[in-house]
């Protein structure tokens, strides 16, 4: 399990984490998310031990993971796909790790089958692109077989087989029963991947929750098509519901398709269509988000 409680973390006057609490349990793929700047990667960095918390605690299976004695045993982690030594080879920056935390050598071949990487053991990491230098990373993070996987952008620079590799390798691990924290910009990805929600804006926990109801509670809008479309909107209007022109249809929020319906079936209007659509995770996260964006860049004319 993962715990923060009451986690802050202050660079001089700026609060990058701001009274972070949630807990991140077993069999569930997590997602963390947040605009740039959020405190998501701050916030793993100090899970991990590697930035010490101003005020509160970061704890895996109940205590703080620095004092562990066998951490790649405990924790598997992927914060930075370049991270091994350029001049190393594969299987050699492989080794050293697993030397290092007292591994057996038999995981090196095992991590490097697991990942698609058993043909480039010999390679330098120097001449790995950002897709293969992922799949190191993740490698690396399996060395320990570890009950808790936190990962950062790992998908960054995949090809879509690789996109679709990590989507369901991390999915399998929370089978296994394993915890799985996982930050992304790519919504589409989290929509397919997580089964919770982490969301967090100027470093506050804005939303803990799973996807569906994360979803749900954005709302949605209902769109319908008529012949006498002009008709059908002022009627709508008629009733205090605005209704947008999208693509020859009409499209209504905070309506449910029953009370279009029935509105249309009073005036005597006759429907082509009548779908009620649910927002996309990605409209979901914008509108929750929109106030905790540090950078907004003009919209393109």
């Amino acid at each position: 399990m993962i715990e923060a409680r009451g986690l802050t973390k202050r660079y001089g006057t700026t609060v990058a984490v701001d009274d972070l609490s949630f807990t991140v349990g077993a069999g569930t793929v997590t997602g963390f998310l947040g605009p740039n700047g959020a405190g998501k990667s701050t916030t793993m960095r100090m899970l991990l031990g590697l930035d010490r918390p101003t005020a509160g605690v970061a704890l895996i299976n109940g205590r703080p993971f620095a004092g562990s004695k066998q951490p790649m045993r405990e924790v598997g982690a992927l914060l930075e796909a370049k991270a091994a030594h350029p001049g190393l080879r594969v299987r050699d920056h492989l080794r050293a790790l697993a030397l290092s935390n007292g591994l057996p050598r038999g995981r090196v071949d095992a991590v490097l089958t697991l990942t698609g990487m058993q043909d480039v053991g010999a390679r330098r990491v120097r001449g790995l692109s950002l897709g293969m230098s992922q799949r190191l990373g993740l490698a690396a993070a399996m060395l320990g077989d570890p009950q808790v996987l936190l990962f950062d952008e790992p998908i960054n620079g995949l090809d879509p087989e690789g996109i679709q590799w990590v989507r369901n390798f991390m999915k399998s691990l929370a089978r296994e029963g394993r915890a799985v924290l996982v930050s992304s910009h790519l919504m589409s990805e989290m929509a397919l991947t997580a089964d919770h929600l982490l969301v967090i804006g100027r470093g506050k926990l804005i939303a803990d929750t799973g996807m569906q109801e994360f979803i749900r509670q954005s709302g949605g809008r209902v769109r319908v098509r008529s012949p006498r479309q002009a008709e059908l909107a002022a009627a709508l209007a008629g009733a205090g519901r605005a209704a947008a022109v999208v693509d020859g249809a009409l499209e209504v929020d905070g309506a449910s398709a029953a009370e279009i319906g029935d509105l249309a079936f009073r005036a005597g209007i006759p429907l082509h269509e009548l779908t009620e659509v649910q927002a996309s995770l990605e409209e979901a996260f914008m509108s929750l988000t929109a106030s905790s964006v540090e950078f907004h860049a003009e919209a393109p004319r």
